[in-house]
């Protein structure tokens, strides 16, 4: 039992879905420190920014960590093979209604088409899934096509690396701690070298940020 008073723990699969069914979440990282979880963005339709953020995906399109599927739905609509992912069913289910193909996985379990996508989607800052971006991007450049690319939004220049422990609190129930990571414009270059993807200039959509790295032939 929880003694009264105190914060009721539940998996992050389960916060999360009670965040995407509307209750308010925050995010609490380092210090204590919190900040609402953006659902609302994300379960807005996908606008001007997204727009060109999904202009540098290419042909058949994996989005890893999709959310309710705002921005796979998107690529569907624009013609592309996509494929949403996530962990959390209600996501995934949400992306569905939306009409996007989608299934619930984890990115480090295997994943149809592995070695056939031509472009991986690491949006929302989604880079940061598992704490460790070098390993996630190792298993994502797995996923790719020999030419293929990774198009990731990144956290705004001078930013760098950050890799800590957070936890979504909705209400009086609160996630049990996750890893989480945020990679600046200025770290995901060496990143993408040591996993060899090659990395591009990265540019600016309003206050968001992206790059495209590419896996060699």
């Amino acid at each position: 039992m929880t003694a009264a008073g105190s914060d009721v723990e539940d998996p992050f699969r389960e916060v999360f879905a009670r965040a995407l069914r509307g209750e308010p979440c925050s995010v609490v990282g380092p210090g204590g420190l919190s900040a609402p979880l953006p659902v609302g963005r994300w379960n807005d339709d996908d606008d001007a920014h997204d727009a060109s953020l999904l202009r540098h995906c290419r042909g058949a399109t994996i989005d890893v960590g999709c959310g309710p599927g705002r921005l796979v739905a998107r690529l569907a609509r624009l013609g592309h093979v996509a494929l949403g992912i996530d962990v959390v069913p209600e996501a995934v289910r949400q992306a569905r209604e939306r009409g996007a193909a989608a299934i619930v996985r984890d990115v480090f379990d295997p994943v149809p088409g592995e070695g056939r996508w031509d472009t991986a989607l690491l949006a929302d800052g989604n880079i940061g899934i598992g704490g460790d971006p070098e390993r996630l991007l190792r298993r994502v450049r797995a996923l790719l096509a020999p030419g293929g690319r990774v198009v990731v939004e990144v956290a705004a220049p001078g930013t760098g690396l950050q890799s800590s422990w957070a936890a979504l609190h909705c209400g009086e129930v609160r996630s049990r701690p996750f890893r989480w990571a945020v990679v600046g414009g200025d770290a995901v270059a060496p990143l993408a070298r040591d996993v060899d993807l090659e990395p591009g200039p990265v540019d600016r959509h309003g206050d968001r940020w992206s790059t495209v790295l590419r896996r060699p032939w």
